[in-house]
């Protein structure tokens, strides 16, 4: 799942709580795995839009990343 918020720990408390986005509805409870700060909305949605398009190995090296 990939997604945008203003506030983070909000977002992970809603998805944990079965509000959050209808993907995650049943999943929890949810992992932080990757999150990227963005300059403003617009860029925050592009950089999804890019994530999304990625293949899932390419997911996996960024999510690789972070957890070095």
């Amino acid at each position: 799942y990939t997604g945008v918020t203003s506030d983070l720990a909000r977002r992970l408390r809603q998805h944990d709580a079965g509000r959050g986005a209808r993907y995650t509805r049943g999943r929890g409870p949810v992992v932080l795995v990757h999150q990227e700060a963005a300059a403003s909305l617009p860029a925050a949605l592009r950089r999804e839009r890019q994530i999304k398009r990625l293949s899932r190995a390419l997911k996996e090296l960024l999510i690789g990343e972070g957890r070095g």
